[in-house]
């Protein structure tokens, strides 16, 4: 590394506020000095994005890459406005609604329908990002993969978290080629250990050469449909051929005199923040001068009523109907805001739109993968994108050198809801499954990028990122310091507080509230940039992964 990159790219979990006309955040070093490569070397923050992703699919596997699937928002200074950038897998054309039932006709168990090909859906990142690049690239998109390449060629140091992850009590081991990859001499690998791929490196070379089409079509295709077949999938050619990201209206409410958007479905993320952050600001606005301990019940009541909306009507819009206008309107949430009191607990909340049925499906407990990232340009164009495999290292199939996704595992397993009808979330031929990733990207009164924010976390990302774009926004307090204090979630259950946090010392006063408590650690993975007014640019990387934050300093007329 240079001089200058040495004192342009600093790799600390936070930034102070020092003048800076590009940053990136994101969940690995190499990660995120990819990005600040591609901006310095002229990249827009599409480019950022794709050299990150690139990098995550090597050092960060267990997560996400281009095996799987992502949303992507970005807004663009030129034409000030946001777009939202669906690249969430489908599954096969074969697939049935009985697709995972067992043959009793019983839902299969979550963590006997993850190893293998049942659960893999077609990838969609690679495709996503290719769109968005032909839109907002400023580099050739061939040069945006070298940082990834290199380090697959040259070998990389595995980190803690990577270690721990493989010895997670899972089967991990069960499917070549990931077992000799991750578990040479039948042992997983430990911290420190110095990893090469050449074999992505070769996959990545393919498609730096010949685009998304090296993924979807021909050699590399066939690989991966018969690696999927061969393990019990469906997938076909066709289904990767046919494959199409989807660019869609990002949807966007004013929240504490900001514009905040976020993913439309079948993200659920989007529609469930905003549902929170507004329910939350009415409960609030009858309720002079809350205390911490208040406004964390405020939130969390939010939660509930928020949750048991998302279980009961959310879906893929493509295949569903789903009241979507309705379920964000002010009279609606007015409604939904008046349930709540600051002197108790909901308890378990019913669905807004029919107070007669009860919650169709429940949220799943066990999801430690995901990964999110941020990034601003020279140009003040952002880029909010969460990626996912789904759970730790997917389905456990290696292709090409990565691994592909689970994602179809998203679906509700029963294909019936609680009242006997088809459930939105069922799983169909060629739909996508919902998703509870939220990346957002708020807009302050002169419709400038002021935050750029997301998590992984399977469905408390939702919580995770509530909280903090409230504490920002909201209560005005510094991006640092909200992603480092301790979370809460309630997805219309237990509320879980993160342990040995400030988030734990709630605990006696929510009980006393008629919370039921649970504290265990809540693994996020925040990675957010804050613009102040001034132009300011400050970053932060969750304490609890092993991210960081790169920035490039303004130079003076004499530079």
């Amino acid at each position: 590394m240079t001089k200058l990159r040495k004192l342009a790219f600093l790799l600390i979990l936070f930034i102070p506020a020092l003048p800076a006309h590009s940053m990136v955040t994101a969940a690995h070093p190499l990660a995120t000095e990819a990005g600040v490569e591609i901006l310095e070397a002229g990249g827009s923050a599409i480019d950022a994005a794709i050299a990150i992703q690139a990098v995550l699919t090597l050092v960060e596997p267990q997560s996400s890459g281009i095996g799987g699937g992502a949303f992507l928002l970005h807004y663009g200074s030129k034409e000030g406005r946001i777009q939202a950038f669906d690249g969430r897998e489908t599954a096969p054309q074969a697939v049935q609604e009985t697709h995972f039932l067992d043959t009793t006709g019983q839902p299969l168990k979550f963590l006997d329908a993850v190893p293998g090909g049942r659960s893999v859906g077609v990838p969609g990142v690679l495709r996503m990002l290719e769109m968005a690049h032909a839109e907002h690239g400023a580099l050739p998109w061939h040069t945006l993969f070298e940082p990834a390449i290199r380090l697959a060629n040259n070998g990389f140091t595995a980190t803690p978290r990577l270690a721990e992850m493989l010895r997670l009590d899972l089967p991990l081991d069960a499917f070549e080629p990931m077992a000799g990859y991750f578990f040479p001499n039948g042992e997983p690998i430990t911290a420190g250990t110095q990893i090469k791929n050449p074999t992505l490196a070769k996959t990545l070379t393919q498609i730096a050469t010949d685009g998304a089409d090296a993924f979807y079509e021909g050699e590399l295709a066939r690989a991966i449909v018969e690696t999927v077949q061969r393990n019990g999938g469906l997938l076909t050619l066709d289904d990767m051929a046919t494959y199409q990201a989807i660019e869609r209206p990002a949807i966007c409410r004013e929240v504490a005199g900001s514009n905040v958007c976020s993913m439309p479905l079948p993200s659920s993320g989007g529609m469930s923040v905003l549902q929170i952050l507004r329910l939350f600001e009415m409960a609030s606005s009858v309720t002079p001068n809350p205390t911490p301990m208040l406004q964390a019940h405020l939130m969390l009541e939010a939660s509930r009523l928020a949750f048991a909306d998302r279980n009961e009507y959310l879906g893929d819009t493509d295949f569903v109907e789903v009241p979507v206008n309705t379920l964000l309107s002010e009279n609606y949430l007015k409604q939904r805001a008046n349930l709540i009191s600051a002197d108790k607990s909901l308890g378990i909340a019913r669905p807004g739109l029919n107070a007669d049925q009860a919650r169709a499906s429940g949220s799943k407990l066990i999801n430690h993968s995901t990964s999110h990232f941020s990034v601003i340009d020279s140009s003040n164009n952002a880029v909010s994108m969460t990626s996912s495999i789904e759970m730790p290292f997917g389905s456990r199939l290696m292709v090409g050198g990565f691994l592909l996704n689970n994602q179809l595992t998203d679906f509700r397993f029963d294909p019936l809801a609680a009242n006997g009808q088809p459930h939105p979330n069922r799983v169909q031929p060629g739909k996508r499954p919902l998703s509870s990733m939220s990346p957002v990207i708020a807009l302050n009164s002169e419709g400038l990028p002021e935050l750029v924010i997301g998590s992984p976390g399977g469905t408390r990302i939702i919580g995770f990122v509530a909280q903090r774009v409230a504490s920002i926004l909201i209560h005005n307090q510094p991006i640092e310091a909200a992603i480092q204090t301790g979370s809460f979630v309630n997805r219309n259950g237990k509320t879980e507080l993160e342990a040995d946090t400030t988030a734990a010392e709630l605990a006696g006063a929510l009980e006393e509230l008629g919370h039921e408590i649970t504290v265990q650690p809540l693994t996020s993975g925040l990675h957010g940039i804050e613009r102040l007014s001034d132009g300011t640019m400050r970053g932060a990387a969750d304490p609890r992964r092993e991210g960081s934050v790169g920035q490039i300093q303004r130079q003076s007329p004499q530079e």
